[in-house]
């Protein structure tokens, strides 16, 4: 079989599927398959609007947790703590080995230590001057 290198600059939602169907091939052939289940908590304003929440999915039983965002009028009332316990409430329910996420140094990396994370990797200057972190929290029946 002959292969060729080609560049594109404007890739199309077809061609990530291409490129990631062989990837999903190989890793349920691994590991016996996973479905991703999605799920989300809306925080809404007065008039309904979404204004904040939680974003993840549970995937190799382990929640991930993709977006995290408490308005700013609701900052230090407790609604992100509110979030992050339902969120793990879930992933106990799910039979979850643990919850993972990633940060950024000025976002809330000491809010996620708070809460039971431990840091398993960082990226220096991403962005330039600024860190990236990784968290994990695994679970065990006595937390």
């Amino acid at each position: 079989m002959t292969l060729r290198i080609e560049r594109t600059d404007t890739p199309t939602d077809e061609e990530r599927q291409a490129i990631l169907a062989p990837l999903r091939g190989y890793n349920t052939a691994q590991t016996g398959g996973s479905a991703p289940e999605l799920v989300a908590w809306l925080v809404r304003d007065e008039q309904g609007e979404i204004v904040g929440g939680l974003y993840g999915r549970v995937f190799f039983r382990w929640l991930y947790i993709e977006l995290l965002v408490v308005p700013e009028q609701a900052r230090g009332q407790g609604t992100g703590s509110t979030l992050m316990q339902m969120a793990e409430e879930l992933a106990r329910e799910k039979n979850c080995v643990g919850i993972w996420l990633d940060t950024f140094d000025f976002q809330a990396p000491a809010f996620y230590r708070k809460h039971g994370f431990t840091e398993i990797g960082q990226i220096d200057d991403y962005p330039p001057g600024h860190q990236r972190f990784f968290f994990q929290k695994r679970l065990t029946a006595a937390d």
